[in-house]
């Protein structure tokens, strides 16, 4: 059974830092791209950033280009979301989720697997 657990996530000012932490076991990690969605209150959940499974290949939303930095490591089953300069409107619970086959993918339905969710908040 994959599991996902995802850690670090807390209460920041806005221009602090987070690094959110993904762990993943169930299944070969490395064979998989992994993403970061966030949903906001009373908002869908969107797309953040995607890894593909050798790294080699790194997309993000618009919104959090230049800020956020999405990273991998094989060896540790671990993905990570290192979060900087965050703002109010970074506010949401965030998501790891573990894609089918290993290429990057921005679409909900690609990932088969999710974390439980670890939240993130950004005061102004």
């Amino acid at each position: 059974q994959v599991q996902l657990v995802e850690s670090g996530g807390g209460m920041v000012q806005a221009g602090g830092s987070l690094r959110l932490s993904c762990a993943a076991s169930g299944r070969t990690f490395s064979w998989h791209a992994m993403g970061w969605f966030r949903q906001a209150p009373g908002k869908e959940r969107e797309f953040v950033a995607t890894i593909r499974w050798t790294g080699s290949s790194i997309y993000y939303a618009d919104s959090v280009k230049g800020r956020f930095t999405i990273s991998r490591d094989n060896a540790k089953s671990t993905v990570y979301l290192q979060m900087n300069n965050l703002k109010p409107e970074d506010t949401a619970v965030y998501y790891c989720a573990s894609k089918r086959g290993t290429a990057t993918g921005s679409y909900e339905g690609e990932y088969d697997y999710w974390g439980q969710g670890t939240q993130v908040t950004v005061s102004s």
